[in-house]
């Protein structure tokens, strides 16, 4: 079984013009697949140990509600979440059966995933600490450390994380790259349909390339099933809960906090800096 759909041209060209659907069920599988194997490696994992703690000087001056999302930020969230899921739902859908007019739904959620992403890039860039979802050293050297410890190996007990673990910059990573690709092809795609935004063009580009846009729009669809099951399980997981709930209210809780997060390494909006300074005395 093939992953891409041809067609011949009136030339005779093979020519790419979409995935082939089944892969919706690898990537729902694959990530029915996660959920198993992240629950036996629970299971097996032992609770968290720390290298280094907060001391009770710096811990009595941290709030106990910690600022961690701006009202912004975490309406991007939610408006992306949902235009995210409603192209999902308006692609996929028709493919396994469920027939309705989805084509104009599916390009105006198109459009207010690509304004909530430009926004997001401007909003990241210029408000916020850019750099703080992306790896750093620290991250790749604690990562070695529970990578060892988990396979028994003797190694130093991890760092406490910055603002976001390895493992969430890992994701946002990954779904950058399957959003951009969705976004990006999905605007040339808008040519080939009527709105208000474009004349229609469906010649813009040549057949061949056409096709290759239709597969790596497709291929990035089929990825953000997985990854939107992946981040919605561990979204509703009890000990992950905390991390939604601050999506919904902007805050962490101070336990959590400081359980484990250095104010050394994240010193949170609202959160004075001397606090941070004080945390690697």
């Amino acid at each position: 079984m093939g992953i891409i759909e041809w067609a011949t041209s009136p030339w005779g060209q093979d020519i790419p013009i979409h995935i082939a659907f089944s892969l919706i069920w690898v990537a729902f599988i694959g990530g029915l697949a996660f959920f198993i194997g992240h629950a036996i490696w629970l299971k097996f994992q032992k609770p968290d140990e720390y290298a280094d703690h907060t001391s009770p000087a710096v811990a009595a001056r941290i709030p106990a509600k910690v600022p961690r999302h701006s009202l912004a930020a975490r309406l991007f969230h939610w408006i992306m979440a949902l235009s995210m899921l409603t192209l999902l739902f308006t692609a996929f859908l028709p493919k396994v059966g469920v027939q309705f007019a989805w084509v104009t739904y599916h390009w105006i959620a198109g459009i207010v995933l690509t304004a909530s992403i430009l926004f997001h890039i401007i909003h990241a860039s210029f408000f916020m600490d850019f750099w703080s979802i992306w790896p750093d050293k620290a991250d790749i050297e604690d990562a070695g450390r529970r990578w060892k410890r988990a396979m028994g190996q003797s190694a130093p007990p991890p760092h406490r994380f910055a603002k976001y673990p390895l493992e969430n910059k890992a994701y946002h990573g990954v779904i950058v790259l399957a959003g951009l690709s969705v976004m990006l092809t999905g605007v040339f795609m808008m040519f080939r349909v009527r709105t208000p935004f474009f004349t229609r063009n469906p010649y813009l580009f040549g057949d061949m390339t056409w096709g290759l846009m239709y597969v790596l729009h497709g291929l990035a669809g089929v990825g953000l099933i997985a990854l939107i099951m992946i981040h919605i399980y561990f979204a509703v997981r009890p000990e992950k809960f905390v991390i939604t709930k601050s999506m919904i209210f902007g805050t962490l809780d101070k336990e959590h906090y400081l359980e484990h997060h250095d104010p050394s390494r994240w010193a949170p909006e609202g959160v004075p800096a001397q606090h941070a300074e004080a945390a690697g005395d």
